[in-house]
Parts: structure tokens; sequence; C-alpha cells
């Protein structure tokens, strides 16, 4: 695989994860980079961006000072939140639910990434 095929990848799976973000409710910048956790500020920019462009997203500027904006999904947005639910659900029953020890594990949980290393 070529490296612009791989981050071309990577791209779309912080699309997905911040289409998934917004269908929860309309959210300014720095929400969106905690519910992203891994996620620059370069690249959340850039794909919001992107996503206007492409007509998922929509930015709401508001005239306050501290000046503040925030990022909702459009009918278009919402739309492929919906057509990409089969897929999350598939995921989260074989790809989340498929190891016998998936829900033995909580998120906070120190768990070694190496079976036997501390």
């Amino acid at each position: 695989m070529a490296v612009g095929q791989s981050t071309s990848s990577g791209a779309k799976s912080w699309k997905v994860l911040i289409l998934w973000a917004l269908n929860e409710r309309p959210c300014r910048f720095g929400e969106l980079r905690r519910e992203l956790p891994g996620v620059t500020e370069k690249v959340l920019a850039a794909h919001l961006r992107e996503m206007e462009a492409d007509g998922l997203v929509h930015r709401e500027a508001y005239d306050e000072v501290p000046p503040r904006v925030e990022y909702s999904l459009t009918p278009r947005g919402v739309s492929l939140n919906e057509a990409l639910e089969p897929l999350g659900a598939w995921g989260r029953a074989n790809v989340l639910g498929a190891s016998p020890a998936a829900g033995q594990v909580r998120e906070d949980d120190d768990v070694p990434l190496v079976p036997g290393a501390a």
C-alpha cells in the first residue's frame, strides 16, 4: 500500500469518528478534540473544513466575545451517518465483542499491549 493510500485511509477514519461525534449534538472545536483523543488540532481543523466543503458539516460562527463556533451535521451528514450505522453495528458485534475478554476489560484499565509485559 502506498503512503498516500494509507494517509487517505486514516483521514477517512477520523472523518467517520467526527461524523459520529457530531451525531450526538453540535460541538465546539475543543469539545470535538476531547471526544476524539489522538486527533491533532491541524488534522481536525482540516477535516472539518473538508467536510464543510462537502456539505456534511455546518459551521456556525456566533458574533460574540470571545468568538464561539459550533459544528453540526447537515441533513446530508445525518443521512451519511444513517448509512454508516450498519457498519458501526457490525464493528461492535464482530470487532469489539469478538474477544471473550472484551467485556472484562474497562477502558481505563492498565492492560499491557504485550502479554506478560508489565
